[in-house]
């Protein structure tokens, strides 16, 4: 995990300066993230804590999230014992990924009440508690941890708190050198030991004699380190020889633990060796590529993890979706070909017209029992001969009547087989749409684009019975602001496509959107506004489109007066005229840098 004890303690000391705020507000966007609102010297800040599985962590964020209409029950807890609480301390327990942060408030009978909100960031067994510091009883934890969960200990109100199991590890911090090359010593004389035992293994080989070997016995011996510091010591000896030297081995422990301890931190990330994205509190000489670095902690996690949880939640959210749109789609690509050949058929409609004429014109020439005729071609100019099959069943009159029916069957069928290729295209173009929206989608535009395909009969309503009338049926709008100051509104499903282009855009605000590409629509808010601003929207307009990887996308624009949805066409199917195209790359730091919030209409 790249979370580990130094980014905890890189956090921990950015935090202090929190110490003396107030917890003005607390929200609870999701059943695993706590984002407080706090007010210090530094003036007002989000602080995002996450008790997530998979990418647990704690820093400043300027993420916009969108809360429940009704708050969790933790979170009223929260709000309840923490709201307008003035923070007391913020320490971490020794090296571990442990954080406690100290409140204290008044409550309803004015009395001083102090409480403590521990966060533990250990992967899946991640949590957020509230207890009470002076019988250490649970208030409650994020996620409670029952006695079927836990022989060691239960997260569950009313509960006395029991700390992580230790893990009898040495703090890096308090390490002297004496104790250090003593502890490689003692592995080394133990794992010599072992091999001696084991007789057919090499007995000349320590645990401290390879880069591989040092950096398990770095992870193994001291809290807080993670494989990917331990690799940076083992790197930092500058050793190419098999042997691992205790001195040299001390050298880059000290060079790393040194700065760390002083808190000078140079937070940064980059691709390593195998082109993954990593990040850490200090300079890492394992980055190849892409290196980055930050002004703080905070920043730098910030970045890393962009939306990485989030993205992962959606993609176990819409498996179900994206499974039956890809059948929806591969129904009507095969539906697509079937009636391309009928096409192909009746296409041919003219020439069973011409056989019929033919054979009407000559029954004198033809037998019953004959299998074919050749009879001279009248319609052509060369007069040549044509050959026409014929059932030796029928009549000659029976033959030509046959294909007279054919002609009339493929001549009505064309008809409706445009019409229907018509609609097989556009609903495959809608499917299209839609795979692109989940591609980009957070978790209520999923529910929103749930909600549509309810509304369209593709899906059944699985809340039918008993569901409540939503307090406001208003779907999300996503706005960003321009360099300029001007407000750009997006689009990212077709419930919010419609209520952007069709419900709060102005007849004079300009539209865009990416051209012949599935795609948000986007609308400037203004009849005023420079080049930076018609930019900034055609880059929000590619970004959110399936172009999003691709350079130079075309991107139309014009008046929303120019468009209209025609009547009966699918949600968020517009057309346009007047437009004008601009051609874009779309910039994943330009779109980062535009402040942005997230609303219910």
């Amino acid at each position: 995990m790249a979370l580990d004890g130094i980014v905890t303690r890189a956090i921990v000391h950015e935090l202090q300066g929190c110490i003396g705020g107030r917890i003005s507000k607390i929200h609870q966007p999701n059943g695993h993230d706590v984002v407080l609102t706090l007010r210090a010297q530094r003036g007002n800040s989000k602080l995002l804590v996450s008790a997530s599985p998979t990418y647990p962590r704690v820093h400043f964020t300027e993420k916009t999230f969108l809360n429940p209409t009704e708050a969790p029950m933790f979170c009223m807890l929260m709000r309840k014992h923490c709201e307008g609480a003035i923070i007391e301390n913020i320490r971490q327990i020794g090296m571990e990924r442990i954080i406690h942060i100290d409140v204290r408030q008044r409550d309803e009978l004015g009395d001083v009440s102090a409480k403590r909100i521990i966060i533990e960031l250990m992967g899946r067994h991640s949590n957020i508690i509230l207890l009470d510091p002076a019988t250490d009883a649970i208030l409650d934890g994020i996620h409670h941890v029952t006695p079927s969960i836990s022989s060691y200990r239960v997260v569950m109100p009313g509960f006395s708190y029991t700390a992580p199991p230790e893990q009898h590890k040495s703090n890096p911090l308090e390490v002297s050198q004496n104790e250090f090359e003593q502890k490689i010593a003692t592995a080394a004389n133990v794992d010599a030991d072992e091999n001696e035992a084991g007789s057919q293994t090499d007995t000349t080989k320590t645990a401290i004699e390879t880069k591989a070997d040092a950096s398990r016995w770095l992870v193994n011996a001291f809290s807080g380190m993670s494989p990917l510091i331990a690799g940076e010591i083992a790197t930092r000896t500058g050793s190419d020889s098999d042997r691992m030297e205790a001195g040299a081995l001390w050298t880059a422990f000290k060079s790393v633990i040194e700065s760390v301890k002083e808190h000078q931190y140079t937070p940064v990330t980059g691709l390593n060796a195998k082109g993954k994205m990593i990040f850490s509190a200090i300079r890492l000489e394992s980055i190849q590529d892409q290196e980055k670095t930050y002004d703080t902690m905070s920043k730098c996690m910030e970045d890393y993890y962009g939306d990485k949880a989030e993205r992962d939640t959606v993609k176990q959210r819409v498996s179900d979706l994206l499974r039956f749109l890809q059948n929806e789609r591969s129904k009507n690509i095969k539906k697509l070909d079937n009636l391309n050949k009928d096409l192909l058929e009746a296409d041919d409609a003219d020439k069973y017209r011409l056989w019929g004429e033919l054979l009407f014109a000559s029954l004198h020439l033809v037998n019953k029992g004959d299998k074919s005729v050749e009879l001279i071609n009248f319609y052509d100019e060369d007069q040549g001969n044509i050959t026409i099959q014929l059932d030796p069943l029928l009549t000659p009159s029976d033959n030509a009547q046959r294909y007279f029916k054919r002609y009339n069957k493929y001549k009505n069928s064309l008809a409706v087989i445009h019409e229907q290729l018509g609609k097989t295209k556009d609903e495959i173009a809608y499917l299209d749409n839609l795979l692109q929206q989940l591609s980009i989608a957070s978790m209520n535009d999923i529910e929103e684009i749930r909600d549509e395909l309810v509304q369209q009969g593709y899906l059944r309503d699985r809340n039918k019975k008993g569901k409540k009338k939503k307090k406001n049926d208003r779907p999300t709008v996503h706005q960003f602001t321009s360099s300029e100051g001007i407000d750009i509104l997006v689009g990212k499903n077709n419930l919010q496509n419609e209520y952007v282009t069709n419900r709060l855009a102005s007849a004079n605000d300009t539209w865009l959107h990416t051209k012949d590409i599935p795609g948000s629509h986007v609308v400037i808010r203004s009849t005023d506004f420079g080049e930076a601003t018609l930019e900034e929207a055609a880059q929000l307009a590619a970004y959110f489109s399936q172009a999003k990887e691709s350079s130079s996308v075309p991107v139309d624009y014009t008046y929303i007066r120019h468009v209209r949805k025609p009547s009966g066409a699918k949600p968020g199917f517009v057309i346009y005229d007047h437009q004008k195209t601009l051609f874009v790359t779309p910039n994943d730091e330009l779109i980062k840098s535009l402040p942005s919030t997230i609303k219910n209409g």
